[in-house]
C-alpha cells in the first residue's frame, strides 16, 4: 500500500497542533510568562542565511540522555533521564526515584543538508546547526536497482 501514512506521524502532528493551540490560549489569557512550556523544553530557531540554528534548553540532562533525529524536514529532540537514591539505617529506609523526559518536534521551513548537521551540548544548552541544502546547479546520480 504505497499511499499509507505512518499512524505515529499523525499522532505526533496532533500533539503539535494541540501544543500550538495551548500556546495561543496562553497568549490570549496573558499567561505566557508563567513557566508553562509545551513539551517541557524551550526552543529557539534562527535562520542565518545558509543555515538554521536550533537552541534548546535542557538543564539537568547529560549528553547521553539526548536523542536527536532528522527525518525529511522534521527535527525531533528528545531527552530522558532517571535516577534512584536509597539511604537507610536500622530503623529507616528512604528510596526516591526521579524520571524526567521531554521532547519537541518541529518542521523546518526549508530542506537541509542532512550529512552536515551537527549538535553541541554545553551547560544545559543544546545547539543544533542545520546547513541548508544547496538547490539549483548540483545534480546527483541515482542508482536504479
Amino acid at each position: 500500500m504505497a499511499g499509507r501514512r505512518n499512524p505515529f506521524d499523525e499522532i505526533e502532528e496532533l500533539f503539535e497542533r494541540m501544543g500550538r493551540q495551548f500556546e495561543t490560549m496562553g497568549d490570549q489569557f496573558g499567561s505566557k510568562g508563567m513557566g508553562w512550556q509545551p513539551g517541557g523544553m524551550s526552543l529557539d530557531v534562527a535562520d542565518h542565511d545558509e543555515k538554521f540554528v536550533v537552541t534548546a534548553d535542557l538543564p539537568g540532562f547529560e549528553k547521553d540522555d539526548i536523542d536527536i533525529s532528522l527525518r525529511g524536514d522534521r527535527l525531533r529532540i528528545a531527552a530522558e533521564s532517571g535516577a534512584e537514591t536509597e539511604e537507610g539505617d536500622e530503623d529507616y529506609l528512604r528510596r526516591e526515584r526521579r524520571q524526567q523526559s521531554v521532547s519537541r518536534t518541529l518542521t523546518l521551513p526549508e530542506a537541509v543538508d542532512e550529512s552536515s548537521v551537527s549538535a553541541e551540548y554545553r551547560n544545559g544548552v543544546l545547539t543544533v546547526t542545520l546547513p541548508k541544502a544547496s538547490g539549483g546547479d548540483e545534480s546527483h546520480d541515482i542508482e536504479v536497482n
